[in-house]
Order: C-alpha cells, then sequence, then structure tokens
C-alpha cells in the first residue's frame, strides 16, 4: 500500500498532508517525490500539514530541510504547521525552528507563503511556557 499523502489546494498554494509517521522508507521517499512533482511544476508556494504525523525521523527531517531549501531557492515558500507537541520538542532541539517556517493554522500558513499579507507565526516560546504549566500541574 503506498503511503498516503492528501494533497490539495488553496488561496494559490499547495497543502501536503502527510497522514502517518514520516520514517525511513516508503513515507520519505513519497514526500520526497511529491516535493519534486510540485517543483516540477512551478508551485513553490507550500503548505506542509502535519496534524496527522505524530512520529518523524531524522531520514524525514533531512528531506523537510532538503525540500525547503529547493523551493527558498526558487524564490518561494515553506510553511509548516499543524505540529505535535513531540515534533515541536525535536525541531526545538535540532534548532530547525531558525529554518522552517511555522504557523499555528492553515490560515496563518497559507498566508504567510505571502510576504505582503500578515500572519501568526507559530510562538515557540508560548509553547514552552505552556508545557512547563501543564507538567507543574500534573
Amino acid at each position: 500500500m503506498a503511503y498516503p499523502i492528501e494533497r490539495r489546494e488553496k488561496d494559490g498554494v499547495t497543502i501536503l498532508a502527510p497522514q502517518d509517521r514520516l520514517v525511513l522508507g516508503e513515507p520519505v521517499q513519497t514526500l520526497r517525490l511529491a516535493f519534486e512533482d510540485l517543483t516540477r511544476e512551478g508551485r513553490f508556494r507550500i503548505v506542509l500539514d502535519l496534524r496527522a504525523v505524530d512520529y518523524i525521523d531524522s531520514s524525514a527531517l533531512g528531506c523537510l530541510v532538503m525540500a525547503h531549501t529547493r523551493v527558498e531557492q526558487a524564490g518561494g515558500a515553506m510553511v509548516i504547521f499543524g505540529l505535535q507537541r513531540r515534533t515541536i520538542e525535536l525541531l526545538v532541539i535540532t534548532k530547525l525552528t531558525t529554518v522552517f517556517r511555522l504557523a499555528e493554522t492553515e490560515a496563518d500558513a497559507i498566508n504567510l507563503c505571502y510576504p505582503e499579507r500578515a500572519a501568526t507565526t507559530f510562538d515557540i516560546l508560548s509553547f514552552v511556557q505552556q508545557q512547563r504549566k501543564k507538567e507543574r500541574s500534573e
């Protein structure tokens, strides 16, 4: 069975939504091919919806970094939203939060693809503070 990645268009932006763990093998290969197809089609405004992804390994992170680099070099934008706590922690530890554009909602992610639009980015500091409050209350 092929790794499921939903593809949809909204407001001139392509949204890719992987539907399971992003790990070495078919999932990363399928995602890499999806990015290659988009760039070949001249689509350089991409939003990655990770709401259904609960785990990302190092090969998937490498794939995301390469895709981000290609899109940025072409003058486009790649934005990620829908991050699970575990994925956010991974991006913080690897310092990839300084590389990727992150958003909390799909609407903000789409707006971040257009420099002239106002949009709210994902606030890492607020996330960390919320996690600390949760840990203290437990």
